[in-house]
């Protein structure tokens, strides 16, 4: 069976704005207690035996702690931000269905996954990148080769991410609707 949700501009105000909500709050936080507490959920969810289209996108979720947490990767400044934003939702207690509800619980926490990992989808793609790289060199020749590559592929994700806002801006101004609709949750 197959169910579409299709969420309103109003749907993704609300999202929009518990993000916002939550981000205040992780700017005065220390953000450990974020990455664990993400983690933490992910183990609840998956330990509920969530319907596939939870656990397939709250899996996820251990990807996005696994950049804030990899010391080769060093996300900084905004970008470890926007990281840890998104993070930060799957902490908050205040969830639109409590993940204590059986069955349907997570089902919020999947739909924002959906939402967080298409607007950064830059990031978790350079990082994947990432990854199969430093996997592929011998130990011995990690060092300055990692470094330039982590360089170069964070450049490319900032690249990117800026051609999506001024995309998403010129769209925006025109006031067209594509096929394919670019949005951004921040």
């Amino acid at each position: 069976m197959r169910i579409v949700i299709d969420l309103s501009p109003r749907d993704l105000a609300y999202f929009r704005d518990c993000l916002r909500r939550v981000r205040e709050r992780v700017e005065r936080a220390d953000e450990r207690p974020v990455i664990d507490g993400a983690e933490r959920l992910v183990g609840q969810a998956l330990a509920s035996e969530p319907p596939d289209f939870v656990r397939t996108r709250v899996e996820q979720l251990y990807q996005l702690a696994a950049m804030l947490r990899d010391e080769d990767w060093r996300l900084e400044g905004e970008d470890r931000a926007r990281v840890l934003n998104a993070l930060a939702y799957f902490v908050d207690p205040d969830d639109l269905i409590p993940d204590r509800v059986p069955g349907i619980g997570y089902l919020d926490d999947a739909i924002m996954v959906e939402l967080v990992v298409q607007e950064l989808r830059h990031e978790i793609q350079a990082y994947r990148d990432f990854c199969a790289y430093r996997d592929s060199l011998p130990e011995e020749a990690k060092g300055q080769a990692l470094v330039a590559r982590r360089d170069s592929l964070q450049t490319r994700m900032r690249r990117r991410r800026r051609r999506e806002r001024r995309i998403r801006a010129e769209r925006g101004a025109r006031g067209s609707r594509g096929s394919r609709r670019v949005f951004g949750l921040w």
